[in-house]
């Protein structure tokens, strides 16, 4: 169930909910939603619901005001171990399988639906079923991905930005190590996978450092959360499935950098790529998704390519902007 919706942490415009999680979830995920004062009403039933990435949560303010400038509602999940909705006890980032954001994403959505029949900024003519869009970040574009694929026909369309849908360089590397992991997280799922800590993500983007955001050091730490055996076997069965091929059957759009860069030391031109994935593979992957799928490469994005410079997500909005209105907005 949802609790009462509440001032939220990014200011006037935000509210969040707890979403009480069923069994085997357990736990909490948050709802984050977009209501700004005095704002013109929404064009109609259409929402995004948004998923962040790996030892992350939603932040992306300038987002949410792009959503809503279409005349879409806006909402976001910070998952379960993620963002707003750690506790203590908790491990940070922490899933053994990523079917178990199934019920959370389910509910969130649910949530949204029953939100958007209520909300006073939607005019009260097109009311109706709402007409749902789900819209991932790396991690969490590979949860969307599985969630479409496992629901097929409950959305209107998918976004997925920078989604993380293969392994660097190849699946063999894939197949490799995870004939070591997989056993390994049977036995300990939370035991440490200890793996080189470099922080160029964090850099591009942050206002403490390269970039222009401001960042909870709690909710994204500069040094991304440990990385646990089950959780990187979850992450390793998911790329799997898209590698046999999701068939999803809503448009899909998927976003991304130009190219990658990868290296033991920062360079300044770290500030114009994916520090994060390997873009060649990830790209090879999207034909899996389904039968309606467009890409877009946008010069000099970062691995989210909506915290880029502004120059580039101003590109990369227009973009968004030209499929959202020929595939979210003109579909019956």
């Amino acid at each position: 169930m949802a609790y009462g919706w509440r001032p939220d942490i990014l200011g006037p415009g935000f509210e969040s909910a707890a979403l009480d999680l069923p069994s085997p979830t357990g736990g909490r995920a948050t709802l984050v939603r977009y209501l700004p004062n005095g704002a013109a009403a929404l064009s109609g039933n259409h929402a995004v619901l948004y998923l962040h990435g790996w030892s992350d949560y939603f932040f992306n303010t300038e987002l949410a005001g792009f959503w809503h400038s279409l005349g879409v509602a806006f909402y976001a999940l910070d998952m379960h171990n993620h963002g707003r909705s750690l506790r203590d006890g908790d491990v940070p980032g922490f899933v053994a399988d990523l079917r178990d954001y199934e019920a959370e994403i389910t509910l969130a959505l649910q949530q949204v639906a029953a939100d958007v029949a209520e909300r006073p900024d939607v005019p009260a003519a097109p009311r109706g079923e709402p007409r749902l869009t789900l819209m991932g970040h790396s991690t969490g574009g590979l949860v969307a991905a599985l969630w479409a694929a496992d629901h097929p026909g409950q959305l209107h369309s998918l976004v997925l930005n920078s989604p993380w849908l293969e392994m660097h360089r190849s699946p063999l590397v894939r197949y490799a190590a995870a004939s070591v992991i997989h056993p390994l997280s049977r036995l300990r799922p939370v035991a440490q996978i200890r793996l080189p800590v470099r922080g160029f993500y964090w850099r591009s983007i942050s206002n403490q450092a390269d970039g222009e955001w401001e960042l909870d050091p709690v909710l994204r730490p500069p040094s991304s959360f440990p990385v646990h055996a089950g959780w990187l076997s979850a992450v390793w069965r998911g790329q799997a499935r898209v590698a046999r091929g999701l068939r999803i059957p809503e448009p899909v759009l998927v976003l991304a950098s130009g190219r990658s860069l990868n290296g033991p030391r920062w360079r300044e031109d770290m500030k114009y790529a994916d520090v994060v994935l390997d873009i060649q593979t990830m790209a090879a992957r999207v034909v899996k998704l389904g039968s309606s799928v467009t890409l877009e490469r946008i010069d000099g994005a970062l691995h989210d390519v909506f915290l880029s410079r502004q120059e580039v997500r101003r590109d990369a909005y227009e973009r968004l902007e030209r499929w959202t209105r020929a595939y979210i907005l003109q579909r019956n």
